[in-house]
């Protein structure tokens, strides 16, 4: 394989530019060229291509966001708009291709691939950690992190004023941002999509919470599992407590990826090249598993079931007593 191209889709998450870098730099290492497509697959559908030196990833390893720019590209789920993008491959002699994203980027390069003949390594970026096949996604860890920041800084501001608060956080209908940020940052209550919640009950323990006198307490919610202004209503009315709410939104998606997104990245994209090169590999999702890198066939990364992690779920009740 002489060239190969990498593209960001999907929504943005922090160490999607070091995953690129890493690209870059091992397919040139390789002997190989490299071509970055811009804003997805609706790049790659008008031809939105240059080509990649080793300097042009220079800088990028601690930057958030995509410097490709990414989008979500409707024309791609059509066979008339994939056939567009094989022929802009064509045209640049790409035979290989990276793609950094979701599930839906994910979805987009097995198509592309069954198609067409083009070989895909999916990149699993997605703050949302909703990847089944895979421990970990790229830029969920500095997402976590970045919402463990705020609830430091809402505590000092509750505690000082006798207040709950409730942390609203993205994830879709996966919970994991809320679970990990929440235990990481003491909070009373999780609410995600995967484990039933009684608002009577939480009610309740308010109520005993404040006459064992702890005045001051954090939710945090997950955006699939509730709405954050009526859940705040409900609560006011009968737990008789004074509720701040706190909409995070996407200040979730940017800013520096931590260490342990660089580091998942750069192992993330050496493997792709790497098994770009390899003839006996076929398109597959990049992960994690047990701290080894992998390479699972998209057909069996997509069968594999998510589950919910029961025993983190538990321990954050236990310790929230």
């Amino acid at each position: 394989m002489k060239k190969i191209g990498v593209l960001t889709s999907g929504g943005d998450a922090p160490g999607m530019n070091a995953a690129v870098r890493a690209v870059v730099r091992t397919a040139r290492y390789y002997g190989m060229q490299v071509y970055g497509i811009e804003r997805g697959y609706e790049g790659l559908i008008s031809g939105q291509i240059t080509e990649l030196e080793t300097r042009s990833v220079s800088d990028m390893i601690q930057r958030g966001g995509t410097f490709l720019k990414t989008a979500r590209c409707k024309e791609f789920t059509e066979l008339e708009g994939r056939r567009k993008a094989a022929d802009t491959l064509e045209a640049y002699g790409i035979e290989g291709l990276v793609v950094v994203g979701g599930d839906g980027s994910f979805r987009g390069a097995k198509d592309l691939s069954d198609d067409f003949g083009i070989k895909c390594m999916g990149i699993p970026g997605t703050i949302d950690k909703d990847l089944a096949y895979t421990d970990y996604t790229l830029g969920f860890d500095t997402a976590v992190n970045t919402v463990l920041s705020a609830i430091n800084n809402l505590r000092d501001t509750m505690q000082s004023h006798d207040r709950v608060c409730i942390v609203e956080v993205m994830g879709r209908h996966c919970g994991d941002i809320a679970l990990y940020s929440g235990i990481a940052g003491g909070a009373e209550y999780i609410l995600t999509p995967e484990i039933p919640y009684d608002l009577n009950e939480i009610a309740k323990s308010l109520v005993k919470s404040k006459l064992r006198g702890k005045t001051s307490n954090m939710l945090v919610l997950a955006e699939g599992a509730g709405n954050l202004e009526e859940i705040a209503a409900f609560l006011t009315e009968h737990a008789h407590v004074d509720i701040k709410r706190t909409h995070l939104g996407h200040v979730q998606r940017g800013g520096s990826p931590t260490m342990a997104d660089r580091i998942l990245a750069t192992r993330f994209g050496v493997r792709a090249v790497e098994e770009l090169m390899n003839e006996k590999s076929v398109s597959s999702a990049i992960g994690i598993k047990e701290n080894k890198i992998i390479a699972m066939p998209f057909e069996q990364a997509f069968a594999v079931k998510r589950e919910t992690n029961t025993e983190l779920y538990n321990a954050s009740k236990i310790l929230s007593k």
